[in-house]
């Protein structure tokens, strides 16, 4: 395959770092096509473990470009902060790391903001200004990478945002400051700014092949998520194409990544959360906590209506399972098939926050295996239940499963 997109099908943290490291593999160029550093992907390689949350996974295959695409919004400080990190951890990053000259940086003005709008919202949003630089773009008050290659562009639309926003901000923020810092930024990054869909157009040209990596998952999509508890970008299929400038018709297959069981970060409706002891027991074994703030994950069973949901608005031509051996200890699992609500049996996702937050769901039960699978890696060896519990997961969600993970390295992985 020559174009490849991985998505969460959740709503985000489904291990997408270590799937994204693994196809990275077949992989030339590797492309983050959304979200900001409000997103984390975790990576163990021989125990040892990377968070990333800007740059590519693929940058920890050393062969690898990796680039990030207009449609994240930057924070030059966090960004620079990641290639250090890198360069400490042995990881080469020189020549192989590319931002998109029209990608949208975050300023110290949004950060405030995003925290100010948290207090009284209560999205539940990680607080790193994400959400205020995309409404910039959106407002087309935005400062791009490519302004700190201008910088009387980047003084006339610093001086202008400043003033707009003085009702808010008052004089909190000051000007020379925010300049100075952004001075060095520029001089820094400039060997990083590139015209990347001409890029990306011309290897796909080369015979490229091209992994995209998006963040967070389809439930969190600003358009197809649980708003307004969502991201505030475009997380599903969609964004690839608005977010690198690759069209449609050059993307070859698309790939869905779900836990096996539910996990959520943040506010907002979850049907099949588990409460109490065992939703903790879960949250532990899983070692659910995020990787950018650390916040504890609600815990819950696997929804498969939210799943024939995500695969239908992405198009999955197949689906990787996650920490399947999280479940391992239990004697049944419990499958979300249909939501109960008004006395109604609901099969197909609602967009209607009442009806999320006021229904029951309906379960089927599952036998558990019982057994550790963390050392499995053939299909043949899981036990007949983990094998039925896998084929009643695409069976439900009407997709294929191509790879199941069962721990976190890179070789506890299973091809279907």
């Amino acid at each position: 395959m020559s174009s490849t997109v991985i998505i969460g099908a959740q709503w985000g943290d489904e291990g997408k770092g270590k799937i994204i490291d693994i196809f990275a593999q077949e992989a030339d160029i590797i492309v983050r096509y959304q979200g900001g550093n409000n997103a984390g992907h975790t990576i163990v390689i021989d125990e040892k473990e990377f968070i990333l949350h800007l740059i590519p996974s693929g940058i920890l295959r050393e062969d690898k470009v990796c680039v990030i695409g207009h449609g994240v919004v930057l924070n030059p400080e966090a960004f620079l902060r990641e290639l250090e990190y890198l360069k400490v951890n042995g990881v080469n990053v020189s020549g192989r790391v590319y931002i998109s000259e029209m990608t949208h940086l975050i300023m110290p003005y949004h950060l405030y903001i995003d925290s100010a709008s948290e207090k009284e919202y209560k999205i539940g949003t990680t607080m790193r200004g994400v959400g205020p630089a995309y409404e910039d773009k959106i407002g087309r008050h935005g400062i791009r990478a490519i302004d700190l290659l201008n910088m009387d562009m980047f003084k006339e639309k610093l001086k202008r945002n400043l003033k707009m926003k003085s009702h808010v901000l008052g004089n909190m923020f000051d000007y020379d400051q925010i300049l100075e810092e952004y001075l060095m930024f520029g001089e820094i990054l400039k060997e990083y700014i590139k015209d990347t869909t001409l890029f990306l157009s011309e290897s796909l040209k080369n015979g490229k092949k091209l992994l995209f990596e998006g963040a967070q998952g389809t439930l969190l999509d600003i358009d197809y998520g649980t708003y307004p508890f969502v991201t505030s970008s475009n997380a599903s299929v969609g964004g690839v194409c608005t977010g690198t400038g690759i069209p449609p018709n050059k993307i070859d297959k698309i790939i869905g990544i779900t836990k096996a069981y539910s996990t959520r970060v943040g506010e907002g409706p979850f049907p099949t959360e588990l409460h109490g002891e065992f939703g903790e027991e879960v949250r532990k074994k899983g070692n659910e906590y995020g990787a950018t703030t650390g916040r504890p994950r609600r815990c819950g069973w696997f929804d498969a209506v939210a799943l024939r949901y995500s695969a239908r608005v992405n198009g999955f031509d197949s689906l990787v399972i996650t920490k399947l051996d999280v479940l391992s200890h239990l004697e049944t699992i419990k499958i979300g098939v249909g939501y109960k609500y008004k006395g109604q049996i609901l099969n197909e996702f609602s967009h209607d926050l009442n009806v999320l937050n006021g229904c029951e769901p309906v379960y089927e039960e599952l036998p558990g295996w019982m057994q550790d699978i963390s050392g499995v890696r053939s299909f043949d060896e899981f036990p007949q239940q983990a094998k039925d519990y896998l084929k009643r997961l695409s069976d439900l969600t009407e997709t294929k499963i191509d790879l199941v993970s069962v721990g976190a390295e890179r070789t506890q992985t299973v091809w279907m």
